[in-house]
């Protein structure tokens, strides 16, 4: 049973759609949504197609599944503010560019927060990381009640959130902390998409907001340089060096709010972002 967890907080006249990630759940960019609706933003936290219930509620769905819900989202959005920002966590943050690259007259501004083109952060098994071949196996028709269980830290440096997170994910309350892994078909749509957006970077033109923990336990470094790298808008690199994957929830939220916030109000502005790295 798909239990319905997106969130709209009422604001002004420019909007945040935030995404959340693979096997997530809106709860996980509630507080980044709280703090920009705090700074004057009309904030809607949505859900992604197949989310917020168990497995197979996830695998009767794929990317273009996700992304239309995304889409929908965002058309619903345009009706309410004049500058529409989209933000996304891990694989979250693949549909926000691809919206970016797919609507560029529409998207003014982009939150790239813990890009996920590939499962390499240092927490990631040997085995795991060779889920890039998963497309094949699932054209094969193997495994498709396989995944892989989520091993700790689960993304989150602050030991206390931690300890919390990991209570609601392992006792099968997916609306709250999503499911605890994931699953071999998902996670080969996941790289389908990653492979469409990594295509698509040089047609993102919307300004970039780069945050990533320099120590990030699931999504490498090179992930988010792929973005600086490949975009051809203005880009900003924000490195949080004390906090792990799920930089929407741990220690240096506070930090990760007011830049984007900034970041946004700067462009609702009509001032020219460079391309820097912080």
């Amino acid at each position: 049973m798909i239990q319905q967890t997106d969130f709209f907080f009422e604001g002004g006249r420019s909007g945040v759609l935030l995404i959340h990630g693979l096997t997530g759940t809106p709860m996980e960019m509630r507080l980044l949504g709280k703090g920009l609706n705090r700074a004057g933003f009309t904030v809607h936290g949505m859900q992604l197609a197949g989310h917020c219930g168990n497995a197979e509620d996830l695998l009767a769905t794929g990317w273009h599944d996700w992304y239309a819900s995304v889409e929908k989202a965002a058309d619903e959005m345009l009706g309410k503010v004049d500058h529409l920002f989209v933000g996304g966590l891990s694989m979250g943050a693949l549909l926000a560019l691809k919206l970016a690259a797919d609507r560029p007259q529409q998207v003014a501004g982009v939150g790239v927060y813990g890009a996920t083109f590939r499962y390499d952060g240092w927490s990631i098994p040997w085995l795991a990381r060779l889920s890039f071949l998963l497309p094949l196996l699932k054209k094969l028709g193997i495994g498709r009640n396989r995944s892989f269980m989520e091993q700790p830290p689960y993304g989150i440096r602050d030991e206390r959130l931690r300890a919390q997170v990991s209570t609601a994910m392992l006792s099968g309350d997916s609306a709250a902390a999503g499911l605890p892994g994931n699953p071999w078909y998902s996670l080969a749509e996941m790289y389908g998409l990653a492979a469409e957006v990594r295509s698509q970077l040089p047609q993102v033109t919307a300004p970039c907001l780069v945050a990533h923990a320099s120590e990030d336990d699931v999504a490498s470094l090179k992930n988010a340089e792929l973005v600086m790298r490949e975009v051809s808008a203005p880009a900003e690199l924000l490195l949080l060096k004390d906090s792990y994957h799920m930089i929407t929830i741990d220690k240096e939220r506070r930090t990760l709010i007011d830049r984007s916030a900034a970041f946004f109000d700067n462009i609702a502005a009509g001032n020219g972002i460079q391309r820097v790295a912080a």
